[in-house]
């Protein structure tokens, strides 16, 4: 039978030697390239050999350990998901999470490394494969059809004792077993096993090779005297512009999956952290630091945390939750009423407070619970080996979240603690120093917090696209007292807004689709471009510039200061 793209027979690719530590391997298979590498976690990866971008072999680009970066233009992806994580041209936005590699089915078993063109056939071990100390031959690259590379191999059997042909381009000769790996129509790699490791291994090499060869030179030899076949042509999608360019951040509503609680446990006092995983035990989603998730909790309410998780670790996301006497019910029946073992309702991560990874220096300052972005920030720049600074800010020592996961990175990590409110001024100010060329800070915490912050920059004249911030709520009262009219101009309609309610609840009544999140003006989900008009801004996700400049607003609660607005809607 011809060899197909779609076979879905498991082949070995690659021997488990050939993937050493932060080395990425080119292997092949039915006329596919492909970059194999092993991340730090022993995950082995199997992608198409071409970064998303301009097409650049992956298997040339550099093994971060939890991440594969492309040398080309820096694109990064992750382990396990081969979802794209950082776009140097974009540093300031979050990858769209439909920029996302080719992978192919992976196993390790029995010294070599297994794939297949589809996960359509469950990978099987042969027969008598278990119970034995496989020791893996040297491969014997061959210029000839795969299937006359079995049938030379099977001519290499005793007439006493003839070869067993296995399914999928496998031969038995005795206690040795060669596997035929299809490198293409007229091309193949010989791959050997023998059940036990042998005392000698120079000397049992050095013969399996020397028999090898002289049957790869017969093979040649005959493949030259034939029409060579036409050869296997995989098609590759291409990517459009758009991938490249558009962060794609929005997530609609009620778009969710279901994970389990794998564990839950006490942090640090007033800390309550949750572990949540797939149900199946599959990867999650690619994510990027500075992400996070809606948890839609039993009650029917939606709130959202912060993904602490670093690079690749996609098997499982960990959020950090507060306790807090005066909630309104959202982390409380999380703390108080969610157990290990329970089912819950997430949405995919996004991200509004991405990370740039081309500063000179970057600064992370935390406030309490707002660790937890900013601990994944400092991970992500700690496995690609770039300069950081975390400061935390607790009122006591029991406070400390996260401790043991702070203690193993290896930048520069400082925990203040019990000081006064004029006292953190002063660090800060010290901390920020007058502002120099691509430097950039991100602050997480309280919001007077995160206000004190941006007013300490200003002053010392950082400018506001160097100075990031995520808020966890709007505790500002909002005003909805204001009645006014707003233009869609996407819809070609017009919408009277009454006072006590938003923009984003008229249009929903008038039958539109808008994605939304928190509600409260802190996510930044809502964030839509105005055309004309002055705004009310009540939210907390904008910066100054951006507000000042009345060309964007967050629907979800803030209003208009003219009669009229025009939305891109």
């Amino acid at each position: 039978m011809p060899l197909s793209l779609s076979d879905p027979t498991w082949y070995p690719i690659a021997s488990s030697e050939d993937l050493p530590f932060r080395h990425v391997y080119q292997g092949q298979l039915l006329g596919r390239e492909l970059a194999v590498w092993r991340a730090d976690d022993g995950n082995v990866n199997i992608w198409e050999n071409r970064c998303l971008h301009r097409g650049v072999r992956l298997s040339i680009g550099i093994n971060e350990g939890q991440e594969l970066k492309c040398q080309y233009h820096g694109w990064r992806y992750a382990n396990r998901s081969a979802g794209c994580t950082y776009i140097p041209a974009h540093p300031a936005d979050a990858p769209a999470r439909r920029i996302e590699n080719r992978k192919y089915p992976v196993r390790e078993a029995f010294g070599l490394i297994w794939s297949a063109a589809n996960d359509e056939r469950p990978f099987t071990p042969f027969d008598g494969a278990e119970g034995k100390d496989w020791f893996a031959l040297r491969p014997m690259p061959v210029n000839a059809e795969p299937e006359d590379v079995v049938a030379g191999l099977a001519r290499l059997a005793p007439d006493d004792q003839p070869a067993d042909l296995l399914p999928g381009l496998a031969v038995q000769l005795g206690a040795v077993l060669y596997f035929v790996q299809p490198i293409d129509a007229a091309r193949a790699v010989i791959r050997g096993l023998l059940p036990e490791r042998p005392s000698d291994e120079m000397t049992t090499l050095r013969h399996y090779n020397e028999v090898l060869t002289k049957l790869r030179d017969r093979l040649e030899r005959a493949a030259a005297r034939k029409e060579a076949p036409a050869p296997l042509t995989p098609l590759y999608e291409k990517v459009s512009a758009d991938l490249a360019t558009m962060p794609d951040i929005a997530i609609p509503r009620g778009n969710t999956f279901n994970v389990v609680v794998r564990r839950k446990w006490q942090n640090a006092d007033g800390v309550i952290s949750f572990e949540l995983a797939d149900r199946d035990g599959k990867h999650l989603p690619t994510f990027q630091p500075g992400a996070h998730i809606d948890v839609h909790l039993p009650n029917g309410l939606v709130r959202q945390y912060s993904l602490t998780n670093g690079p690749g670790d996609l098997m499982s996301y960990v959020i950090g939750v507060k306790q807090e006497s005066a909630s309104k019910g959202g982390s409380k029946v999380l703390v108080e009423s969610v157990r290990e073992g329970d089912v819950l309702a997430i949405s995919e991560p996004r991200n509004n407070f991405p990370l740039r990874r081309d500063a000179t220096r970057t600064l992370l300052i935390a406030g309490g619970i707002g660790i937890t972005p900013l601990l994944s920030m400092a991970r992500f720049l700690d496995k690609s080996s770039l300069p950081y600074e975390l400061h935390y800010f607790v009122r006591a020592g029991e406070n400390v979240a996260f401790k043991s996961e702070l203690e193993v990175l290896h930048g520069r990590v400082d925990t203040h603690i019990g000081l006064a409110r004029e006292a953190i001024r002063e660090k800060v100010n010290a901390l920020l120093g007058p502002y120099q060329f691509a430097n950039h800070v991100y602050i997480c915490g309280p919001g007077a917090m995160l206000e004190m912050v941006q007013e300490v920059a200003a002053a010392l004249g950082w400018p506001d696209d160097a100075v990031h911030f995520e808020y966890f709520q709007n505790d500002k009262v909002i005003d909805s007292s204001s009645s006014f009219d707003i233009e869609l101009a996407r819809s070609a309609m017009t919408l009277h807004v009454p006072a006590g309610k938003t923009i984003l609840e008229t249009m929903r009544e008038a039958g539109l689709t808008v994605p939304s999140s928190c509600e409260q003006g802190a996510c930044g989900t809502c964030l839509t471009t105005v055309m004309e008009g002055e705004v009310d801004h009540q939210d907390v996700y904008l910066n100054k510039t951006e507000k000042a400049s009345h060309t964007c607003m967050m629907t979800c609660v803030s209003r208009a200061k003219s009669g009229r607005l025009v939305l891109d809607i």
